[in-house]
């Protein structure tokens, strides 16, 4: 866990850091993928008569290689009468562009709240960030149970916010603990036995069936797969998340259809199913002239199924010269030979058109 700063409010409004104190960035390796940051409100008195809808921004901060900020209404978040007389505390996503969704499990409490401030608790709710939803949070708590509680003291209190970011975690927690290595090509990678065999079959009959691999004590060498490739599917394989695109074999100009088509085959590898459809569906999304027959071929060879659809509807609506030279191509003749099946198919869907 680190600390990740403080935002002050006073006379109803935010000090400059400079004012409080600036905020404090933390690498997840010291973090464990944990920080809090605290919220100091000064001046209660002043706050709660603010209109419903006044909103205080808080300073920023970073945790897990992002930055966040709080969002503080003294007086309910909304012009609605349902939220006037709540204090509510967001937690706001200011990076603008986000790849990929942000996994994160948050608490507010007061901070002498320790009993909320344990990973059973946070680690309870969680929420996603992306670029068009970049903030959560809740009415935190009634004005006049707040006034009523012994947190509001000398006409101030504090709130913190702690936040466990998944993929900073995993990161983490892959280095403690760790009983089995991989190395793949000219890299090594640190796992744990009981995780892996529970995400995958493959793993589960390697680590611990009559494989040699569940009895050694050594490095485990996998072949035929890029360092990269094997560390996307261990993010996976501890978050649960779409891994970002990586370069494959250090090349930089991998597009993300090779990417993915990498993954796909990996995930296929390691009976790893839900990390297979989200592959599967990524690649939907890249299907054209350029592609389609690389995509067909990777989905018949790795059955597929919706992927494989999604290739032939394609082919489907396109012209006879375009369809003929896609035929014509290498490629389809051996995706004919990896499934027969492929031919019959697009004829059946040609059929049905006319």
């Amino acid at each position: 866990m680190s600390f990740a700063g403080v935002s002050v409010v006073a006379d109803g409004r935010l000090l400059k850091p400079s004012s409080a104190a600036s905020a404090i960035y933390s690498s997840p390796a010291s973090s464990g993928g944990w920080w809090y940051h605290l919220l100091v409100v000064q001046g209660y008195s002043r706050l709660k008569d603010l209109p419903n809808g006044h909103r205080i921004k808080g300073s920023s901060f970073r945790a897990g290689g992002y930055r966040w900020a709080l969002e503080f209404y003294p007086n309910g978040n909304t012009i609605t009468m349902e939220s006037a007389g709540f204090m509510s505390v967001f937690l706001f996503l200011a990076d603008q562009h986000v790849a990929r969704p942000v996994a994160v499990h948050g608490q507010f409490s007061f901070i002498d709240e320790v009993d909320k401030q344990v990973p059973r608790r946070i680690r309870a709710r969680k929420a996603y960030f992306c670029a068009n939803d970049r903030i959560w949070g809740n009415q935190f708590i009634k004005l006049e149970d707040l006034e009523k509680s012994e947190r509001l003291k000398d006409d101030c209190f504090t709130i913190r916010c702690d936040l466990i970011i998944a993929e900073a975690a995993a990161a983490a927690f892959i280095k403690v603990g760790a009983d089995v290595t991989f190395n793949v090509g000219q890299e090594s990678f640190a796992a744990h036995r009981n995780i892996l065999a529970a995400r995958s079959a493959v793993f589960m009959a390697e680590l611990f069936g009559p494989m040699k691999e569940g009895t050694t004590a050594g490095p485990i060498r996998i072949q035929d797969m890029e360092p990269n490739v094997f560390n996307a599917l261990l993010g996976f394989i501890y978050t649960d998340l779409m891994p970002k695109m990586m370069k494959v074999g250090g090349e930089v100009g991998v597009d993300e259809v090779t990417w993915l088509q990498h993954l796909l085959v990996a995930a296929d590898r390691f009976d790893l199913q839900r990390l297979k459809l989200m592959c599967e569906e990524k690649l939907s999304e890249h299907i054209d002239l350029s592609s389609v027959t690389a995509i067909l071929g990777q989905a018949a060879k790795h059955h597929c199924r919706g992927l494989k659809e999604a290739c032939l509807e394609f082919l489907k609506v396109q012209s006879a010269a375009i369809l003929g030279g896609v035929m014509a191509t290498s490629d389809w003749q051996r995706i004919s030979a990896t499934d027969p099946s492929v031919l019959n198919e697009l004829i059946a869907k040609l059929a049905s058109k006319s």
